[in-house]
């Protein structure tokens, strides 16, 4: 990256890291409060649903939303034909929802799936009625927008969550932290916007769209429903304590992992559009952003798993002790996931829907197969199952990649390799210091993450890293901005 892009990008990566980290963090206190007040068994009735809602909701954008961020110049026609697009779906697939409750309901054995999913699934036209000015915004490069928006609304559905959850009301609580939270950015989004739904709809702009766009939806949809697979078949299989174990164990794994990517992503997808033209730029550019989240993501993750009994202990007490081991083991595929997710981006930019498509069936192929072994098996399988297929889906991404960048395989390794040991070595001394202070879980888990960031910063800065030298660089000019 270079010149005027690259500044965009990284105060765009700035700005939504900061609201991400912000929302995390508010999302991890609530998180927090509703795991101390509710019990293992509440939560797992409440991730099938939420394993449902993340599915449909990429069936309701169908693509579209990155079709409008990739096009050179979107029209009023192509806006507002989008919109109705999205406003239609999320009614006809909330209908349906609707009819098929009662039948989830009595599978699984969780009559709370009927109650609350009257409520619930309102998210579908929520998320569609703001789905156009969210593309708005990102096209202009308005993250700290985008980011305010994001927090405000995660606050107003965590203090409403904590208040519910204190007065009792269970698993309302967490259906209405996620729909007050949708009401609120919705009404956010479209009271700062400046785009109203004028024109007509144009079956013309969306055929135009259509093939990049459903090759998207098709893609987002089988990698969305594939993730969710596990909630699917082990809210069958096993008790709702030992899902909402398993769910609560993926979904605080992934508060840093998409936290992080999430940012990345937004801000380098419509960068890169712009620069895929220029070889040698987009190459680079690929490459330091994939430094620079090696960089973020490596420490963290494997951190995270080192300290993982510990944080539970003083965090969440007893009650949740069971859901450690999976989160210790969970946490290593976010040594992947960031890899796969930007060589994707490269994807997507570069190359035609259809070989995204391909590659989606190829790594569903291998996901069914360690699916099929796992489920079975034990929880623990099925999570270490997890940790194989990210690091499969990665090497299947960044292989195929290689054929749309100059970027040699043997640079991106050596970019990679110094980032690859710090963090293992930083995992080594964490897991030293809690074998050297027995008996005390709080000071323990002090003393980790000590002694976690002090190595890695000496690491980083004795070893003269690049990935440290560009993320300190980025800090400087975003403090010297303000």
């Amino acid at each position: 990256m270079a010149g005027e892009l690259k500044e965009k990008v990284a105060q765009g990566v700035a700005w939504s890291m900061a609201e991400k980290i912000g929302s995390m963090l508010l999302t991890l206190a609530v998180r927090l409060v509703i795991l101390r007040l509710l019990t293992r068994d509440i939560l797992g009735f409440m991730s099938i649903p939420s394993a449902v809602i993340t599915v449909l909701l990429v069936i309701v954008d169908g693509g579209f939303s990155q079709s409008l961020i990739r096009h050179r110049n979107p029209t009023a026609n192509d806006y507002k034909s989008v919109f109705v697009f999205n406003i239609g779906m999320a009614l006809a697939l909330y209908a349906a929802v609707l009819l098929l409750a009662p039948w989830a309901a009595r599978w699984y054995d969780m009559p709370e799936i009927a109650r609350i999913a009257p409520v619930f699934f309102l998210l579908l036209p929520l998320n569609a009625l703001c789905a156009v000015q969210n593309s708005i915004f990102i096209r202009r490069f308005r993250f700290a927008l985008l980011s305010k928006v994001t927090f405000l609304s995660s606050l107003v559905g965590g203090l409403a969550a904590i208040g519910l959850a204190l007065a009792g009301w269970g698993i309302w609580a967490l259906v209405a932290e996620r729909i007050l939270a949708a009401v609120a950015r919705t009404a956010m989004l479209w009271w700062l916007s400046d785009w109203r739904p004028r024109g007509g709809f144009n079956a013309r702009s969306i055929r135009e769209m259509a093939p990049f766009s459903c090759s998207l939806m098709a893609t987002d949809l089988i990698s969305n429903f594939y993730n969710k697979i596990p909630q699917f078949f082990l809210g069958k299989l096993y008790d709702p304590a030992t899902l909402g174990s398993f769910d609560q164990a993926v979904k605080i794994k992934d508060m840093p992992a998409t936290t992080g990517m999430q940012s990345v992503q937004s801000v380098t997808f419509p960068a890169m559009a712009r620069i895929r033209d220029d070889a040698p730029k987009f190459a680079e550019s690929y490459r330091q952003v994939m430094m620079v989240v090696a960089y973020v993501m490596f420490p963290l993750m494997l951190g995270l798993s080192a300290v993982a009994y510990d944080m539970f202990a003083v965090l969440l007490g007893e009650e949740w002790m069971p859901t450690a081991p999976y989160f210790e083991v969970v946490c290593l595929s976010g040594l992947f996931y960031p890899l796969g997710l930007v060589a994707c981006n490269v994807l997507k930019v570069q190359c035609k829907g259809p070989l995204i498509v391909r590659l989606e069936i190829l790594k569903k192929i291998l996901m069914t197969l360690v699916f099929a072994v796992t489920i079975p098996h034990s929880v623990m399988a099925v999570v270490w199952g997890l940790v194989v297929i990210a690091a499969a889906e990665a090497a299947i991404n960044c292989w195929a990649a290689r054929r749309f960048t100059i970027l040699s395989m043997r640079s991106f390794l050596r970019t990679l390799l110094p980032v690859t040991l710090v963090s293992a070595v930083m995992y080594v001394a964490v897991r030293a210091t809690a074998a050297a202070i027995p008996d005390d879980p709080l000071l323990r888990l002090m003393a980790e993450i000590a002694v976690g960031i002090l190595v890695y910063l000496l690491l980083s800065w004795g070893g003269r890293l690049e990935a440290f030298r560009e993320v300190v660089t980025i800090v400087k000019k975003q403090i010297a901005r303000k």
